[in-house]
């Protein structure tokens, strides 16, 4: 946990304009489907901040930041990557690359992705789709 949130300033600072626009619209379109509790949290050794999704202990998301850069991270279960592979012709290729170069781990395949402006916006929330069905309309 974070002694203190960031602000827009702050992380304007950190991230730049640009970026922290795109993670603002991020969380507005994640915010706009999912009633979710939000945490801040320190962002481990590769990331200064991370903003996590959760609801019932578990995590659907989180975002993180660092100089000049942001992070869209999703980790999908066993159940979860045969959904995706079943329908992964639907998603860019940008989307289907950085799957398949994703590493797989015990408890799942740990996505990150580094968006730089919204364009594949309508894939992230595609992929959170397969984790959560969304609980606003």
């Amino acid at each position: 946990m974070l002694d203190r949130i960031p602000d827009r300033e702050e992380m304007t600072a950190l991230v730049g304009e640009s970026l922290y626009n795109v993670w603002g619209k991020l969380c507005a379109s994640i915010d706009e489907k999912y009633e979710m509790e939000r945490l801040w949290g320190t962002g481990g050794k590769a990331w200064k901040y991370e903003y996590k999704y959760r609801r019932g202990g578990k995590t659907l998301c989180a975002l993180y930041a660092r100089e000049n850069c942001i992070g869209f991270m999703i980790i999908l279960g066993r159940d979860e990557r045969l959904k995706f592979e079943a329908d992964r012709g639907n998603y860019t290729k940008e989307v289907q690359e950085i799957y398949d170069g994703a590493q797989t781990y015990h408890d799942g395949k740990w996505i990150m992705f580094e968006p730089v402006d919204t364009s594949l916006f309508h894939d992230f929330i595609r992929l959170l789709g397969i984790k959560r069905k969304p609980n606003r309309k």
